[in-house]
């Protein structure tokens, strides 16, 4: 039986999930979270055998988790499990770590085919996730990605975008006021952009963040 987590923001999803995996003698079900900071604490801790990761979370998105626990957790498998898909973020997704992509919108049968081949080894793409990779071979200078940025300072965009504040930031990251303006200052002069407005569409560009639902 393998020891499974669920990494989801949405929890109607992410209970979903669970009840329909605890259906399923392959797998334990032996923690959840929602969101980014305790998906990396929750890994740590349990050490699961396979891991279903959404690939945005509030406060830390997926690639920066798998950066944060892959090394560490080398046996643990990965099988993103997302609504966003496009070709900067599978290949990062790839490079941190992570053993295959399957779409929200391909349904539970792909999840689940996924799930069964990631979990015993092997890597698998859902048929959206696939039909872009076979783009990204076909047009290489589709995937150019944005590795000029620091993991610090990539965390720093992900939360100003979220609309938290400088002081709000250096609690979350345990760094002092200072360091998280000399980071901002840093972003901005690298991207040349310089207020948040623009600093959150370039998020929302790359796949940092999610587009906020209207109300």
């Amino acid at each position: 039986m393998k020891r499974l987590v669920i990494i989801e923001d949405q929890t109607a999803i992410r209970e979903m999930l669970a009840d329909i995996l605890r259906l399923d003698a392959s797998y334990q079900i032996v923690g959840e979270a929602g969101d980014g900071q305790a998906a990396v604490q929750l890994c740590l801790e349990l050490n699961p055998d396979i891991c279903v990761l959404d690939a945005k979370l509030p406060g830390l998105n997926g690639v920066d988790i798998l950066r944060r626990v892959a090394k560490k957790l080398p046996q643990m498998r990965v099988l993103i499990f997302s609504g966003h898909e496009n070709p900067v973020l599978i290949r990062e997704m790839l490079e941190a770590g992570a053993h295959g992509f399957v779409e929200k919108t391909a349904g539970l049968f792909e999840l689940k085919k996924g799930l069964e081949i990631v979990a015993n080894g092997g890597t698998y793409f859902g048929p959206a996730v696939a039909a872009l990779l076979r783009n990204v071979v076909a047009n290489p200078a589709s995937s150019n990605t944005h590795d000029f940025l620091t993991a610090r300072e990539r965390e720093i965009l992900q939360l100003v975008a979220e609309s938290h504040s400088t002081r709000e930031i250096a609690a979350k990251l345990g760094i002092s006021v200072k360091t998280v303006d000399n980071h901002r200052s840093n972003l901005m002069g690298k991207l040349n952009l310089h207020d948040v407005a623009s600093l959150t569409r370039y998020a929302l560009e790359i796949g940092l963040i999610e587009p906020k639902k209207a109300t």
